[in-house]
């Protein structure tokens, strides 16, 4: 079937991908139900400020002292102009797939996401599983895109892996 042989080739370029570059930093709860991606601490983004990739272009660390809490997610700003953006327009600034991999969604995977491997597209956040994979998606961005948003639904409540 399509999607199994999809989902074994993505999991076969992730495997890939994961031994030729740095594996991203784990983030994501192995075996979370939840829909957006945090650490053990329900930290979202590992920490970068979601205001920053749409405003300064750049994944930038937040800082502790600039918190704000969004579906459950703690995230974190580089600055209190950054957090006062978001607080006044959350959904704007979270990422797509609740910060899971845009390639994992897909393919129907809920897969972690790096926050340095991402991508403003139709100012929507899109993280991907690392840089690479990150590429792989891009030469087909709108497909994946809509892909994505089709599987999504049916596998948001799915357990996460890494």
């Amino acid at each position: 079937m399509y999607k199994t042989r999809s989902t074994l080739m993505l999991l076969a370029g992730l495997s890939l991908a994961a031994s030729l570059a740095a594996a991203p930093a784990l983030a994501v709860v192995p075996g979370s139900r939840a829909e957006v991606n945090t650490d053990a601490d329900g930290l979202a983004l590992q920490g970068y400020d979601p205001v920053a990739y749409f405003i300064d272009g750049a994944a930038t660390p937040g800082q502790a002292q600039f918190t704000a809490v969004y579906q459950g997610a703690r995230y974190q700003f580089a600055s209190e102009a950054d957090l006062k953006k978001f607080q006044a327009d959350p959904a704007a600034y979270t990422p797509q797939f609740g910060g899971f991999c845009a390639t994992g969604a897909a393919y129907g995977e809920k897969v972690n996401g790096d926050p340095t491997a991402w991508r403003v597209v139709d100012d929507k956040l899109y993280l991907n599983y690392n840089k690479s994979v990150a590429a792989q998606w891009s030469q087909d961005t709108s497909g994946n895109i809509k892909r994505a948003n089709g599987e999504w639904p049916t596998i948001k409540d799915n357990a996460a892996t890494q």
